[in-house]
Parts: C-alpha cells; sequence; structure tokens
C-alpha cells in the first residue's frame, strides 16, 4: 500500500506529466579540509565533548538533525554548541559550565528546542518539523550547507525507490549528508545518511544518538523498522 508521501508524488508525477531528470549534486565546496563534524559516520554512538547526541523529545529528531548539518557546514553552530568565542554569551548557560561535558549538554538541548520553534512556525509544533520547514530553517539558519530541495519518495514503485536511492548515493559520493523521512503509513521520524558503502548507507538515528549501518536492500523490503524505528521511506532532503 502507498504511504501517504507515496501518493503525494504520484500526483506530483501525474501533474509535471513526466518524471523529472534528478538534478546532479555539486562537488563539495563548502566543507573546508579539517572542519570537525558534529556527527561522523563512524558506527555506534554519537558522543561529543561527553554528551551523547540524541533528540532532546519525542518533536525534535529533525531538528536534532538540523543541528548536526548546520555544525557541518557553520563553524559559528559549532562554536555555539562547544560555548566558545561570542557563542557563549548566547547560549544562556553560565560560563562556568560552558566547557563542561554538562554544559555542553544542556546546550545541545536548548539548541534543538530552539531550532524546533524556528522551524515549526507555520505548522503544528507537537507534529515535529515538515520536510518543507527543514529546508527553509536550512535557507535561513545554515546557507553554508547549501541548498536542498524535498524528494518525496513512492517506495512501492521500484523505479520511483531506485531513482531515490541513487540520488542518496550520488549526495554521499560528494560529501553530502541527506535526511531521510521515514514512517509508517504516514510520515513519523527523521534519520540521516551520512556515508555509503558497498551494501549500504551509514544513517545517524537521533532517537539512539547512533549511526547504523542500512542495508540498501533492507529500504527496497521496507524492513528497516529494527534500525531505523520504521519501515517505510517517505522523502529525502537532496542538496541541489
Amino acid at each position: 500500500m502507498q504511504t501517504v508521501c507515496g501518493m503525494a508524488r504520484s500526483v506530483q508525477r501525474l501533474v509535471v506529466r513526466r518524471r523529472p531528470a534528478a538534478p546532479p549534486v555539486p562537488p563539495v565546496r563548502l566543507l573546508a579540509v579539517g572542519r570537525r563534524p558534529l556527527v561522523t559516520d563512524k558506527l555506534g554512538p554519537q558522543r561529543y565533548a561527553g554528551a551523547t547526541l540524541d533528540q532532546v523529545d519525542s518533536t525534535t529528531c529533525g531538528s536534532a538533525v538540523l543541528v548536526a548539518i548546520a555544525a557541518w557546514a557553520e563553524p559559528a553552530e559549532l562554536e555555539r554548541l562547544e560555548g566558545t568565542g561570542r557563542a557563549v554569551a548566547g547560549s544562556g548557560l553560565s560560563a562556568a559550565t560552558a566547557t563542561s561535558a554538562v554544559g555542553f549538554g544542556a546546550r545541545y538541548d536548548v539548541r534543538q528546542l530552539q531550532v524546533h520553534r524556528e522551524s515549526t512556525r507555520f505548522w503544528p509544533a507537537a507534529l515535529g518539523t515538515s520536510p518543507w520547514g527543514m529546508v527553509a530553517w536550512l535557507r535561513r539558519h545554515a546557507p553554508a550547507a547549501g541548498p536542498y530541495r524535498v524528494r518525496l519518495v513512492d517506495d512501492t514503485s521500484a523505479a520511483d525507490l531506485g531513482e531515490a536511492i541513487e540520488s542518496v548515493d550520488r549526495a554521499l559520493a560528494a560529501g553530502r549528508p541527506v535526511p531521510l523521512l521515514v514512517g509508517t503509513f504516514i510520515p513519523r521520524h527523521y534519520v540521516m545518511a551520512v556515508g555509503a558503502g558497498p551494501a549500504g548507507w551509514r544513517v545517524y538515528e537521533p532517537t539512539s544518538g547512533e549511526v547504523r549501518e542500512v542495508p540498501r536492500d533492507a529500504v527496497r523490503a521496507h524492513a528497516t523498522r529494527r534500525l531505523l524505528g520504521f519501515d517505510r521511506l517517505h522523502a529525502l532532503l537532496l542538496p541541489v
């Protein structure tokens, strides 16, 4: 059975009357050598300054992904989280905790909640963040990440799902992280592909704060619940 986003994708394709060619993924030009990503492609728990990089509540999976992308692209975002430079004054925390693990974890949680508010201005906050809210937030607050677009997925169509998987592979090959929206019949959860190998992707899962190996065959078979919490792929946020 088609998901909500799968139905929308079918309508989208009918409207345009032909499937548009996937836009080329530009070469990496925004991530300088030596930049320190907040979330890495190393399998297992993601920790920074002693804090686990997991979502702060049930509605901030998208916010955790946005903070990770912003920290990857914008040095000021990582400084804000570390409490260094001018970012300390705006963190809302005392200087005494600025360099401690507790201080980093508190700033990370506060930042997720702030990003959640900013990315749900025209959307019910209790429903999390819409894909279009994610894209708009990146455009406004993390321009160095480059623009992203929403690509809906009909995962009941082998052709459409295959094209979506290829699009993720192209982006990852260019060094660009790709947020993925997964769920049941309805979209429920954001994760982020951060690396790729011969058999699958390395995906950051914010509920656990872990990077997990997700086989492409599991995506095709709607069998990612054990790894990502949900089986169906609804949408991608692709760099353009």
